[in-house]
């Protein structure tokens, strides 16, 4: 058994999460801190990601340890808000030591909201380092951070949160930036794909769906598309090895499958890190494989809940607001 998580009930000790928010650009980024260094590792499924510091998370490669991970919208042009974390990073001396001092690890990646507000401005270092510095305890979820201007499947995105605690006494937990091709909601009903895994307390956000109808899918998706991609972290306090960590993040991906319709597609760049707090001796298989498992039920409730909490904007309605309107097209 396991114990759903969800908000600051779901972060993990030396693990912060911050925010930077742009509402007249329709832009941001997210940061999580983990400053004495975690294991880390990588899996994309996407076919159009934006990435910095990635190749280095392979298994086979040296550094076993990052100090922060960052998702900002932006493209490519807000991989450029990395750089306020390294600097934030490095005036704390957190890094991998050289011998010319600390040099801070940050892998980010990078979802598409240009042109979606008032003001084209790209998250840029200064971004970055803001993020770094309202890192805390509590994670704001919904139209914040790198959710600020997301869009999934026609509807407002955001950040989710959500996590587990197993019964072994480790947690897990998944962080979301959803701005997704495909849909986080069946059409033709109305509901959430990953609405069958959330908490009972969580299903107090679902809306009313008495008045909906709608149309069977049929996968034409006409909207937005190239501008797409769902991020995601997962972190866990269980010490696993870097070849672990990466086995975490690719059994996550099934969460974001089992959330998002289709998901993984040409023309998203999705990409789930994974982050692992313990030494790095390793644990054994069975752990590892409930790990994974309740990652991707993490990742499937925050995708839920990035949606359930995200605020409409001019021209994109919150699901929320979609849905009980009554008779809709999509």
């Amino acid at each position: 058994m396991a114990e759903a998580l969800w908000g600051e009930r779901a972060l993990l000790p030396g693990l912060r999460v911050g925010h930077f928010t742009d509402r007249e650009a329709l832009t941001g980024c997210t940061v999580v801190l983990v400053e004495e260094g975690a294991v880390a590792a990588v899996d994309v499924r996407g076919a159009a990601p934006g990435t910095r510091e990635t190749d280095l998370l392979a298994p086979e490669n040296t550094v076993e340890r990052v100090q922060a991970v960052l998702l900002t919208g932006g493209s490519a042009l807000g991989l450029a808000a990395a750089d306020g974390v390294v600097r934030y990073l490095r005036e704390r001396g957190k890094g991998f030591p050289t011998p010319a001092g600390a040099v801070p690890i940050v892998p980010a990646a990078v979802l598409y909201d240009l042109g979606r507000g008032q003001a084209f401005r790209p998250p840029g270092a200064e971004a970055g380092y803001g993020a770094s510095l309202a890192a805390g305890g509590g994670v704001a979820e919904g139209s914040v951070g790198a959710g600020t201007g997301a869009v999934a499947g026609g509807v407002k995105g955001g950040v989710g949160l959500a996590g587990y605690l197993l019964e072994e006494g480790f947690r897990v937990m998944a962080l979301a930036a959803v701005n997704s091709l495909g849909r986080p909601f069946d059409p033709l009903t109305g509901r959430l794909y990953a609405e069958g895994l959330l908490a009972p307390e969580e299903r107090a956000l679902l809306p009313d769906l008495s008045r909906y109808r709608g149309s069977p899918e049929d996968y034409r998706l006409p909207f937005l598309l190239g501008q797409n991609t769902t991020l995601a972290v997962v972190a866990t306090d269980a010490p696993l090895t870097k070849a672990q960590a990466k086995r975490l993040a690719i059994m996550a991906q099934d969460g974001l499958a089992r959330a998002l319709r289709p998901a993984h597609t040409p023309l998203d760049g999705d990409l789930v890190f994974a982050l692992a707090l313990g030494d790095g001796r390793g644990v054994e298989p069975l752990l590892l494989l409930r790990l994974g498992a309740y990652a991707a039920d993490a990742l499937a409730r925050a995708i839920a809940r990035g949606v359930l909490l995200a605020e409409g904007v001019a021209g994109v309605p919150a699901y929320r607001e979609r849905v009980a309107g009554g008779p809709s097209e999509f």
